[in-house]
């Protein structure tokens, strides 16, 4: 995790989304033991028994494995500094665990920020920690008061969950999720990739189209983040348009070398102010 493009100026948040996908040997291991069912097959029926039981079949993250992190490094100034997809050429759990969580503590443990990480993202990375043994004391720093640790739900200067921040810690549901979100403000929003593909694209091994998505996601949990900025009255519309121009900017520069940023500019919209 490096600010290459900008190497001189201090991270100040870590804005990421995960991808992930259902460990199979461990759901026909635990959930059908001694049925001789091999990972797919597993997969294939206890997503049916969710569907059935609860009309989605999403397996819990208890189940899963996180096959795509990206990460957006943001300046003091909410400035964006790089964009980068952890382990991208091999997608190797164990390693995206621990790059990411190594990043964090080289950059001076920045604010994470997430769009719903607080109920799927951050409780993932963790269990993907005490399944391999990696640890990260400064994230659960158990030796300071509760309301210090940068895990505890409230403290939004460790982890800012902006689905947390825009429905008052659950209090309200945010129906349509994130693409409501950034289409609210001109952004992309989802486009021909959606979370229930990822395991049918990993399985057919087509890893860069989820690290593709998984960037496209990133950016719009960016632009969102800016905006909650503005209405908490950190900045000025002014500020975050022309932040929003100068991301724009870059990534005009970086996307004729990469068609997901090319995909995710061309799909691009501009936030109307109805005072205009």
């Amino acid at each position: 995790m490096t600010a290459r493009s900008n190497p001189g100026r201090k991270v100040a948040a870590i804005v990421f989304d995960i991808e992930s996908v259902a460990d199979g040997d461990l759901v026909s291991r635990l959930r059908y033991p001694g049925d001789g069912l091999s990972g797919a097959e597993a997969i294939v029926r206890y997503k049916a028994e969710l569907l059935e039981t609860t009309g989605k079949d999403f397996i819990p993250y208890t189940y899963q494995l996180p096959i795509s992190l990206v990460v957006a490094t943001v300046a003091a100034d909410y400035r964006l500094l790089n964009l980068v997809a952890l382990d991208e050429d091999e997608s190797r759990p164990h390693e995206i665990v621990r790059q990411f969580w190594d990043g964090w503590e080289r950059y001076d443990q920045p604010t994470l920020v997430t769009f719903n990480g607080r109920g799927f993202d951050l409780p993932l990375l963790e269990l993907a920690c005490f399944r391999y043994g990696i640890p990260i004391p400064d994230w659960f720093a158990e030796d300071r008061r509760s309301f210090d640790q940068p895990r505890n739900r409230f403290n939004i200067a460790g982890h800012f969950d902006l689905q947390e921040w825009l429905t008052n810690s659950g209090a309200s549901r945010f129906n349509g999720g994130l693409s409501l979100a950034a289409s609210l403000i001109g952004k992309p929003g989802k486009l021909d990739v959606a979370g229930h593909m990822v395991q049918e694209l990993w399985e057919t091994d087509r890893r860069q189209e989820i690290h593709d998505y998984c960037r496209a996601d990133v950016l719009d949990t960016y632009f969102i983040y800016l905006r909650t900025r503005v209405v908490a009255g950190v900045l000025s519309l002014a500020e975050e348009q022309a932040i929003i121009e100068e991301t724009r900017e870059w990534l005009e520069a970086r996307a004729a070398s990469s068609p997901a940023l090319q995909k995710y500019l061309d799909a691009w919209g501009d936030w109307q102010s109805p005072w205009a």
